[in-house]
């Protein structure tokens, strides 16, 4: 059957899942190449904190972004907002591929997340425009699975590129999915609008976008610095918050707010959004020491990294339909807190690995991880949008859609500060007979001190970073398993009593509401 012999939907689903895969597979293709970014002699010698930037300004512009991009695609058309969201990717993709240092590539991943953030929700609105309910669940199922492709073929494509070629490739794999998107979004797609036009929520999106701007700031900062004291660390850590209360302020005010905190007076609603945002905290933090334990300490390429990293991604594909039959029979709280207290297991397997570990042992915690996150996200998901009234059931899915990006954000920001600083404490002893300006170029990282090692002659040294990597990695994860653990503690005390109209919505609300 050729393209043509398909009916007209069929091939709109088929360039949605297409422009979602870039989504999906930007946000794990990234962490192949983090060990050579920090490289000062084959990539850009980022500092730790510039690698966090490089990670986290896509999730935080992209959570934000999803304030107006709905309103947007409202008044101008989704499929207009869609080729803007497709342009924006495809350019930052270009840019990001040939940054000359690492603030420009933190400014191509934030345009980056501006493109996801148009991307999604007008993907969305236009499926539901295209397919009638009867068909609509089965479409949305498909064009979710397209997160399963991303997570599981980021890795290995990323790892491929990186051996083969230099660091930027892995951006430039975007150009083709992008011009194929394009190409078909013009010839085939609709461009439906809403009858009643919102308003554009500007006030929400700059309070919210500088108040996680200079929380994370001053966050990572504190990591780099090693003085929680300094101006510059603590001061934008209290304007970030404060503007973050404004933010919620003005969105409490707001006739029509992109962002509403009531939905939060629903307990189980409140208590599944923190379990999804402590999740993505969690995870993000594992992707980023993640890669430097096995291409740094452990000296993998990035396409073996890849491959290890293949059994966490297939159990989010076998865990998702998993977790689903298992909640018609069991219940929110018992199947979700399970896969929540898996991935906390797996968490505390981190413990156990160092630098001759076999790597089977972390497959397999990688493997109870990814089904764990598989069964948890879909029931969470499903389970805090159907706990609302169907007319408060879009706010809530796009309220918890930021929650998941903001968990991102946070934890790249939080895990890596504490990555980073218990580092330094830990290399510090290996570093103190070298000249003081010496050990400031070596302490930030451990590929910095691997280089000075390699400067100086110094083969003991790498030994000391690996060591001191390690130890760190290991406070790291413990912080990681405690966050998710209470996110599983939420999750079994709000859904413990199960009622059927909140656990067992139709399927078409349980499909709409898994993102």
């Amino acid at each position: 059957m050729t393209v043509r012999n398909l009916s007209k939907d069929t091939r709109i689903l088929a360039i949605l899942v297409t422009a979602a895969v870039l989504i999906w597979l930007d946000a794990t293709i990234l962490s192949t190449a983090l060990e050579r970014l920090a490289d000062p002699s084959t990539g850009l010698g980022a500092s730790p904190g510039e690698l966090q930037w490089a990670v986290g300004s896509y999730s935080l512009i992209f959570a934000t972004g999803l304030f107006v991009a709905g309103a947007l695609g409202d008044r101008y058309g989704h499929r207009t907002v869609l080729l803007l969201g497709l342009v924006a990717f495809g350019v930052a993709s270009v840019w990001a591929a040939w940054a000359g240092d690492p603030a420009q590539l933190i400014v191509a991943r934030g345009l980056m997340g501006a493109g996801g953030a148009m991307i999604m929700p007008s993907s969305m609105a236009i499926i539901g425009v295209t397919f009638p309910p009867a068909r609509r669940a089965a479409a949305i199922a498909a064009w979710s699975a397209s997160s399963g492709v991303g997570v599981a073929g980021g890795p290995l494509i990323g790892g491929l590129l990186i051996d083969h070629f230099w660091w930027g490739s892995i951006f430039l794999v975007n150009v083709p999915v992008v011009a194929f998107a394009l190409a078909g979004v013009l010839r085939t797609v609709p461009n439906p609008r809403a009858a009643s036009r919102r308003k554009v929520d500007t006030a929400g999106l700059v309070l919210s976008t500088a108040g996680l701007v200079g929380l994370a700031y001053g966050l990572i900062e504190g990591g780099q610095s090693v003085d929680w004291g300094r101006a510059r660390v603590w001061l934008p850590i209290v304007a970030g918050v404060a503007l973050l209360a404004a933010f919620v302020v003005a969105e409490l005010r707001a006739a029509q707010p992109s962002f509403d905190p009531r939905l939060f007076r629903n307990a189980r609603f409140a208590a599944g959004n923190l379990a999804l945002g402590a999740l993505f905290f969690g995870v993000t933090g594992q992707m980023f020491f993640g890669t430097f334990y096995l291409q740094g300490a452990r000296g993998m390429s990035a396409w073996d990294a890849g491959l290890v990293a293949l059994p966490g991604a297939l159990g989010v594909i076998a865990g998702a339909p998993l977790g689903a039959r298992l909640t018609r029979r069991l219940g929110v709280a018992p199947v979700a807190g399970a896969g929540l207290v898996a991935v906390t297991a797996a968490f505390a397997a981190n413990l156990a690995f160092g630098l001759h570990t076999s790597l089977f042992w972390w497959c397999v915690a990688g493997a109870l991880s990814g089904l764990g996150i598989g069964a948890a996200v879909a029931p969470v998901t499903a389970a805090v949008v159907a706990a609302l009234p169907p007319e408060r059931m879009g706010a809530g899915s796009a309220v918890t859609s930021t929650i998941r990006q903001v968990g991102s954000v946070l934890g790249i920001a939080v895990l890596g500060t504490i990555l980073t600083s218990n580092y330094r404490d830990g290399v510090g002893p290996a570093l103190a007979g070298l000249p003081p300006g010496v050990q400031e170029d070596a302490s930030p990282s451990a590929e910095a001190t691997r280089h000075a090692a390699g400067v100086l002659g110094r083969p003991d040294l790498v030994e000391a970073a690996n060591r001191a990597f390690v130890d760190a990695m290991h406070v790291t994860a413990s912080w990681a398993g405690a966050v998710v653990l209470a996110g599983a503690v939420a999750v079994a005390v709000a859904f413990r009593a199960r009622r059927k109209p909140a656990l067992e919505p139709s399927p078409t609300v349980t499909k709409v509401a898994v993102r």
